[in-house]
């Protein structure tokens, strides 16, 4: 059995959007979290944490808890402060943390991009942040109505983000190898001058009014 770590390639080459489709969950994050800078893209595991909007103590204390192959997640209220820069990428990477995914925002894009630290984020802002609360990490979150837990999948790309759980994690990698050997056959037969209509069976679903 392989390790998340040994299939990130694999995955990422599948892709979101298949991963999402070949899983049968509900399990995309909302599309207003966009790639911190083009080609961000990660594989890891979740460490939920919680900071108070405009306060970014808790992510220190995240960085602190997550190991190699984690993944930060935060909710922070989707205020838009600059929870995350430079600094905290270059100590994430030091403990083999593999991203940020964040309800609010980042700064040091450039910076970000050079370190190739793929964060994602409902912002970019320079606004500054406080460091009063101690939040919580570990714990489930609740992230524009996605539950996520401690060791859920989480796969971001240009695409989008996914986060399933880690007990579904083999039958959502076979279902989405499946899905893409499908995809390519599909394709073969596009590429030698088949219509749509036909290779995914859509006839029978009706013919346009103007064509009648």
């Amino acid at each position: 059995m392989t390790t998340l770590a040994e299939d990130a390639k694999e995955l990422l080459t599948l892709g979101t959007a298949t991963l999402y489709e070949a899983s049968g969950l509900d399990c995309f994050l909302d599309p207003a979290f966009r790639p911190a800078w083009d080609g961000a893209q990660l594989v890891g595991r979740a460490v939920p944490v919680t900071a108070q909007i405009g306060d970014n103590l808790a992510l220190h204390h995240g960085i602190e808890a997550a190991g190699a192959g984690d993944v930060l997640v935060v909710d922070a209220g989707g205020a838009p402060f600059g929870y995350w820069g430079e600094v905290m990428a270059v100590a994430a990477q030091a403990r083999g943390i593999t991203g940020l995914v964040i309800d609010g925002g980042v700064r040091d894009t450039q910076q970000l991009a050079s370190l190739e630290f793929p964060a994602f984020s409902t912002a970019i802002s320079i606004r500054g942040t406080i460091k009063n609360w101690p939040g919580t990490v570990g714990r489930p979150i609740t992230l524009r109505g996605r539950v996520i837990r401690r060791g859920d999948v989480v796969v971001a790309d240009r695409d989008g983000i996914v986060v399933f759980p880690a007990d579904e994690y083999d039958r959502v990698l076979a279902a989405s190898r499946a899905r893409a050997a499908k995809e390519e056959s599909y394709l073969d037969r596009l590429r030698s001058g088949e219509t749509t209509l036909d290779v995914y069976e859509f006839r029978h679903l009706g013919v346009p009014d103007e064509a009648r």
